[in-house]
């Protein structure tokens, strides 16, 4: 934790050690900056909202976490919301349940393949990509 910081140029502040604290003991990998805040109030930790958002911003500029900014709103509105995980390395796409918010992570080599050959077919070289996928449980 410590370490992770120290690359990263950031000083190993209280509320910066207890944020990340927080997404590694996490019980899930996206969490709002509401739902951190929730969780640092659950800690006894005495840190404001208007703290979390600047290091969660700190942090995502450092790449220590990533930002996704879902589109699908819990109701199906077309409200945009954002979330954050710690920035780990391997590439994944998400799929959000339109119902319950709740993200999914996966991947699979052959949509990574095609988005490269799409890429290729177009005279490009794919340099990065973001895939989210809006589902709804079957009925």
């Amino acid at each position: 934790t410590l370490d992770e910081l120290k690359n990263t140029g950031l000083k190993a502040t209280g509320p910066r050690l207890k944020i990340l604290e927080v997404f590694q003991s996490a019980n899930q990998r996206h969490l709002s900056a509401e739902d951190v805040y929730r969780l640092l109030l659950d800690d006894k930790a005495d840190i404001g909202l208007a703290t979390v958002y600047r290091v969660l911003t700190q942090f995502d500029a450092a790449g220590l976490v990533t930002r996704h900014n879902f589109e699908a709103g819990r109701d199906g509105s077309s409200a945009s919301h954002s979330v954050f995980e710690l920035a780990r390395g391997e590439h994944h796409d998400h799929m959000v349940c339109m119902e319950s918010g709740e993200v999914i992570e996966f991947h699979d080599e052959l949509i990574e393949q095609r988005q490269r050959e799409i890429a290729r077919e177009h005279g490009f070289e794919l340099e990065d990509h973001s895939l989210v996928l809006y589902v709804r449980k079957k009925p």
